[in-house]
């Protein structure tokens, strides 16, 4: 590598005696790989060279040792934090899952709180997130407004007649017309 090479951590840009290349600032493998490049080719301290880069001097040495085992793959960013539901196991949503059909009336309260006194560590949070995750929270009736006694005396009034049946009584019956509106 030419020693005229080098990387403007503020700009991004690789320059060299040719011209200059830009390296996108989300770019991390580019980073990576261009910190390993100048710290193994240049001769320049690791320390000042990892800390250009935004890393320590044990973080360097970490994604070169990556590097040497798996190559430029191994040294893209992973995903960091935890892989897998630690806290809401299999076990505990089936726990959760059973006391909710045992008493469908129970609380995530009270569902919680069986669980924990039955030695599993588990938050009010988690017990909701469990119930929302298998659709089984309560539902909720609305309201409806009361009627007034006079809407519904309105409303039993004014029927629609049933077909068939006129005004007029039929022949052969006793009484009068029916009166109109």
């Amino acid at each position: 590598m030419n020693p005229h090479l080098r990387f403007d951590a503020q700009t991004h840009q690789l320059t060299g005696p040719a011209g200059s290349l830009a390296i996108a600032a989300s770019d991390q493998l580019a980073r990576r790989f261009l910190m390993l490049m100048e710290g193994q080719c240049l001769q320049n301290n690791i320390a000042d060279v990892a800390q250009k880069y935004g890393f320590c001097r044990q973080r360097y040495y970490q994604i070169l040792h990556a590097f040497k085992q798996g190559g430029l793959p191994a040294v893209e960013p992973q995903k960091t934090g935890p892989q897998s539901n630690y806290r809401r196991t299999d076990q505990i949503v089936r726990q959760v899952l059973r006391y909710r059909f045992l008493d469908p009336d129970a609380s995530p309260e009270v569902i919680a709180q069986k669980l924990r006194q039955t030695h599993f560590s588990i938050s009010l949070r988690s017990v909701h997130r469990i119930i929302a995750d298998f659709g089984l929270q309560k539902k909720t009736l609305r309201a409806q407004p009361k009627k007034s006694p006079t809407s519904t005396a309105r409303s039993t009034r004014r029927k629609t007649p049933t077909p068939g049946t006129g005004r007029r009584a039929q022949p052969g019956t006793s009484g009068s017309p029916t009166p109109g509106r």
